[in-house]
């Protein structure tokens, strides 16, 4: 196991039981990796992988149930986070596959690759060359990192760092409207994509429209769905484990205007959020942001724009108690959304 530092979003966490995790955040227990399970040996599965047969885990809520049925021991209370999360003991990891040494080494094997894999190592050529990046700051993630893909796979590309993913954020503006290779979601692609995303958050087709059309981390390269996940370096990272407590105080539905999107486009995502009206839930003040451990509310709002939001209300304070305010967290329900209504 890797001791350099610690692990990050985008990879992927291998146990010595054979299943495979998402790791989530930057932020994790000093004897723990908060990691959602993705990958588990199944006989039925149909994906194979050292002549193990594998199935694919999609919703949080079939991720939990896998997990409360088979691997119960890997869901842990959490104090900081004041939830249960599934967190792999550092002692039970076999390894952790990071998408940019991935990368490396498919760059120096090209000639034993297949289709797909090319393809992802084409896309990642591109938005290096076009962007002007240095190749230790992407990778190519999902499960063609792991050697568990299939021939309908969709390419997962991470950037590392604020300069590096900003600039391929401009780039893949120029890309989805220059080049032939790369364009947006066409409308029957995007419900397909809706009817996806649909049992794990849910929202009106129209809603869900008006802001995935516009982002521009997703889209299709040749005849492949991608999607780049940003990610800030660690020593961007200011929260340690435990120097912010998180306090659960249920459920919320807020309508407020959006006054900072400058860390909407990373993972995971944050907004500042002004003018908040509680619509339901606890009347408390100073509810000052919206965040998500999800790819999918990322770049979700842009600054100016009102919003409407369901989530979990948490209380976040320092440590030392001198601090407070409130966030509304995405995603750990399917009844999680962020939809924009207006421009002010």
């Amino acid at each position: 196991m890797r001791r350099r530092r610690d692990a990050r979003e985008g990879e992927i966490l291998e146990s010595l039981d054979g299943l495979f995790f998402d790791v989530k955040g930057l932020v994790h227990p000093p004897d723990r990796i908060v990691a959602f399970i993705r990958f588990y040996p199944n006989v039925n599965g149909n994906r194979i992988k050292g002549g193990k047969l594998y199935r694919k885990v999609y919703s949080l809520k079939d991720r939990y149930r896998l997990l409360k049925e088979r691997y119960p021991r890997y869901l842990v209370y959490d104090p900081v986070f004041d939830e249960v999360l599934c967190e792999v003991p550092r002692n039970e990891v076999k390894s952790i596959h990071d998408p940019v040494e991935f990368l490396k080494e498919t760059l120096l094997n090209r000639d034993r690759l297949d289709e797909l894999t090319l393809k992802a190592l084409s896309f990642a050529e591109v938005i290096k060359r076009h962007s002007k990046i240095p190749w230790e700051s992407i990778g190519v993630s999902g499960s063609v990192m792991i050697g568990l893909h299939q021939e309908s796979s969709d390419i997962d590309i991470v950037v590392y760092g604020s300069k590096n993913c900003l600039a391929v954020y401009e780039t893949m503006r120029e890309l989805l409207e220059e080049e032939d290779c790369v364009r947006p979601y066409r409308e029957e692609e995007l419900k397909k994509l809706y009817k996806f995303r649909y049992s794990d958050t849910h929202m009106r087709y129209e809603d869900f429209k008006r802001v995935e059309r516009r982002k521009v981390t997703q889209g299709i390269y040749l005849d492949r769905e991608f999607f780049i996940r940003f990610v800030k370096d660690f020593d961007e990272e200011r929260e340690s484990y435990g120097s912010i407590l998180y306090k659960n105080c249920g459920r919320i539905l807020v309508k407020a205007e959006v006054a900072d999107s400058s860390d909407s486009i990373f993972t995971p995502c944050r907004y500042g959020i002004e003018n908040v009206e509680v619509v339901k839930g606890r009347k408390v003040e100073s509810i000052t942001e919206i965040a998500s451990f999800r790819g999918r509310f990322c770049d979700q709002a842009r600054e100016g724009e009102l919003i409407v939001a369901q989530g979990k209300l948490e209380r976040v304070e320092r440590a030392d108690g001198r601090e407070y305010h409130y966030r509304v967290l995405l995603g750990g329900s399917p009844e999680d959304y962020m939809i924009v209504v207006d421009k002010r």
